[in-house]
């Protein structure tokens, strides 16, 4: 179901978006709507995969082997 949908925007940023699209031939409302997909399937993937540091993390000890004994010397060496 299609819904109005009412945007205030500066007078000459409606311009490129009119320019814009009529170039590629797509009505402003559409590309609107393509943004709006990319940001709701970019919230999906965040709340997928966690936060940003979780993110740079995932997969970084894939090809190690270490177990909690390691963590537990680790933790013993540091404390010590």
């Amino acid at each position: 179901m299609n819904a109005k949908l009412t945007l205030r925007l500066d007078e000459q940023l409606i311009k490129y978006a009119k320019e814009y699209s009529a170039k590629i031939g797509k009505p402003v409302s559409r590309i609107v709507a393509d943004l709006f997909e990319v940001i709701k399937n970019e919230n999906i993937e965040k709340e997928n995969m966690g936060t940003q540091a979780v993110k740079s993390l995932r997969g970084i000890l894939k090809h190690h082997e270490i177990d909690e004994k390691d963590y537990e010397e680790y933790l013993d060496e540091k404390f010590s």
